[in-house]
C-alpha cells in the first residue's frame, strides 16, 4: 500500500479519531453531570452499578477499532501504487549531414541512404532510450524531438533529402548548437549525439564544435560515410539527374570522405569513431558506444496492480468491535 503519493488525502479520515475522542470525553462529562444532578456523590454507589475493570480500557478499544477500520478503507480506496525502478537509458540525437555531397554514390545506394539505414538499424537495437533527429548542412534544423516513438522517427527519416536544408555546406558547430538546444531539459552527462557525415568540414568549425559539446556535456559518436577514393556529386532537379557538380573550371568535383574532423570530435568528447561503410558493423559499434556511456535513470511507475492489506486491517477492527460487544454487557459506551 502506498502511503506517500496518491492516497494522502484519504488519510484525512484519521481526523475522525480525535473527533471520536472529543465525543467520548463530552459524553463522559454529560453523564457525570446527570449523575450529580440526580443524586449526591455519597448516594451514587448505592444507586448506580459499579464500574467494571473492562470499562477502563473501553475507550482505547473503540479508538483502536476505528483506527484499523479507517486503515482498511484507505487501502481499499488505493487503486494504485508508485514503484521506483532503475534502468539504463540513453538520450540520443542523431545529427544527420544532408549536404549535397551526401548524394555521392561511393557507398550503395548513396551516402545519405546509408546514413538513414544506419539510424534505422541502430534504433531497432535500442531499448529504453529516447531519440531525436537534427539535420544539418550550412545550417541545422530539428525535425524530431526526443521521443520513444521509433516508428515515427523512422517515418520522418524516410523523407529526409538534401534540399530539406536551404543553406548548403557542412557546419558542425551549427549542428552541435541545435543539438544542445534540444538537450536543454536533459541532465549533462546523459546527452549523446551520433553524427553521421562524410566529414567535409567546409566551415572549419571543428574545434568550436568540440568546445561547445564539452561545455554542454554532450558525448559524440561520429560515423564516417564514404570512401577515400571518393565519387562525383550528383545534381538533381525534381528527382531527375541533371549531371554532376563541377568547380569553377568546369571540372567534375570528386567528394571524398574526410574523417579527421569526425575522429577529433569523437575522441575529444569521450565518444568513439565508427566506419559507416558497413551497415551491420557500424550499427553494432554505435550500440556498443552508447552502452559504454549509458546512464542509470530512476523513474517512478504507477502500478494499477497494487498489493492491498485492507483485509488484515478490517479483521483486526472487527475483532476489537467483537470484544467490545461480548465484554460490554450493557452494550453501550459505559465508563
Amino acid at each position: 500500500m502506498n502511503w506517500y503519493l496518491g492516497n494522502y488525502w484519504y488519510l484525512l479520515l484519521l481526523l475522525l479519531l480525535p473527533l471520536l475522542g472529543i465525543i467520548m470525553v463530552a459524553y463522559l462529562k454529560w453523564k457525570n453531570r446527570k449523575k450529580n444532578a440526580f443524586a449526591e456523590a455519597r448516594f451514587q454507589p448505592d444507586l448506580f452499578e459499579k464500574k467494571s475493570g473492562f470499562s477502563k480500557i473501553l475507550p482505547l478499544l473503540y479508538l483502536l477499532a476505528t483506527l484499523f477500520l479507517i486503515l482498511s478503507i484507505v487501502d481499499i480506496l488505493s487503486g494504485s501504487e508508485e514503484v521506483k525502478t532503475k534502468q539504463k537509458m540513453n538520450n540520443v540525437i542523431f545529427l544527420l549531414d544532408v549536404s549535397n555531397s551526401m548524394n555521392a554514390q561511393d557507398v550503395e545506394p548513396n551516402r545519405l541512404d546509408e546514413a538513414k539505414n544506419i539510424i534505422i538499424n541502430t534504433m531497432s537495437k535500442m531499448r529504453n532510450d529516447k531519440v531525436g533527429i537534427v539535420v544539418f548542412a550550412g545550417e541545422a534544423s530539428s525535425i524530431m524531438p526526443l521521443t520513444t516513438d521509433f516508428s515515427a522517427v523512422e517515418t520522418y527519416i524516410g523523407g529526409v533529402e538534401p534540399n530539406i536544408v536551404k543553406k548548403q555546406g557542412t557546419d558542425f558547430l551549427t549542428g552541435i548548437n541545435t543539438v544542445a538546444e534540444k538537450f536543454k531539459d536533459i541532465p549533462k552527462g546523459s546527452r549523446k549525439v551520433v553524427i553521421l557525415s562524410d566529414g567535409e568540414d567546409n566551415e572549419g568549425n571543428e574545434k568550436p564544435a568540440i568546445k561547445l559539446a564539452n561545455k554542454e556535456g554532450i558525448t559524440a559518436i561520429t560515423v564516417g560515410i564514404g570512401s577515400e577514393e571518393g565519387a562525383p556529386i550528383p545534381e538533381y532537379v525534381f528527382g531527375q539527374l541533371m549531371g554532376y557538380k563541377t568547380d569553377q573550371n568546369g571540372q567534375t568535383v570528386i567528394s571524398k570522405r574526410q574523417d579527421n574532423a569526425l575522429k577529433n570530435i569523437a575522441s575529444d568528447t569521450g565518444g568513439t569513431y565508427v566506419d559507416g561503410n558497413n551497415l551491420e558493423n557500424a550499427t553494432s559499434q554505435i550500440i556498443d558506444g552508447l552502452s559504454k556511456t549509458s546512464t542509470t535513470s530512476e523513474s517512478v511507475v504507477k502500478s494499477q496492480n497494487a498489493i492491498h492489506y485492507y483485509q488484515y486491517f478490517l479483521a483486526v477492527s472487527l475483532l476489537l468491535f467483537l470484544i467490545i460487544f461480548l465484554f460490554n454487557p450493557k452494550k453501550e459506551f459505559n465508563i
